[in-house]
């Protein structure tokens, strides 16, 4: 419910961010709002340290997002390397410091990406390994490995919210400005592909699948005719 409402509110600042650039406002007003948009994600990363503490599995599992979504999730939300490229290419231009800086930070996302994936992966190898054995002292310790799983996505979160207030501190107050309209309407378009997938017609596809299997039936048919008749 808390994330449901901080969609509508986030869909009310796209539109206020959108409206602000084509209002060409300056700067000082624009700031008002890019600073209340960088709040607003503040607060979600709060909401969900909450949630975490509750059921971190509910946040890993990404079932509060679409299913669009939950392709690129990664330890409970967004890898912040794959946002910097989906933005870089759409923040032109940009100064080479500017440039610069953009991609040293995200070489220093993916090095922290790699490091928490490979933490994450020994943690889930460590698991098997002590589920496997049996008894109840052996499920004592999964427990209190599995408790492991709530730092691994603080520690993501983290660096979510870190690079974003690394974006808003790198680029001129209108480019944060579209920056963070662009990861909005992102987001937004992710959404809007999981509904378009969860409406699409299946009565065509299943006849689509039928027509593709009678075509594989068929192929195998002659295929094992051409076979016995050359024996």
């Amino acid at each position: 419910m808390e994330y449901s409402r901080w969609l509508d509110d986030d869909e009310r600042k796209i539109s206020e961010l959108r409206r602000a650039l084509e209002a060409h406002l300056g700067d000082g007003e624009l700031r008002v709002i890019v600073d209340a948009y960088i709040a607003h994600y503040d607060h979600i990363f709060r909401l969900r340290g909450v949630a975490a503490k509750s059921d971190v599995f509910h946040l890993l599992t990404g079932i509060w997002t679409t299913p669009a979504e939950r392709c690129f999730l990664w330890i409970g939300g967004f890898r912040p390397s794959d946002l910097i490229k989906v933005l870089i290419v759409q923040l032109d231009p940009l100064t080479q410091q500017q440039v610069v800086g953009i991609y040293s930070l995200q070489q220093s996302s993916q090095q922290a990406e790699e490091a928490l994936s490979q933490g994450l992966e020994q943690l889930q190898q460590s698991l098997i390994l002590t589920i496997v054995n049996d008894g109840m002292h052996h499920m004592a310790v999964a427990l209190a490995k599995l408790a492991n799983l709530e730092g691994f996505l603080t520690q993501a979160d983290n660096l979510r919210q870190q690079t974003l207030h690394q974006l808003h501190r790198i680029l001129t107050i209108r480019q944060a400005a579209r920056c963070f309209m662009l990861i909005g309407e992102y987001y937004g378009r992710l959404r809007a592909l999981s509904s378009l997938w969860a409406s699409r017609p299946r009565e065509s596809m299943m006849a689509d699948d039928n027509s593709c299997q009678t075509t594989i039936e068929l192929q195998m048919i002659q295929a094992s005719q051409h076979h016995f008749s050359n024996m």
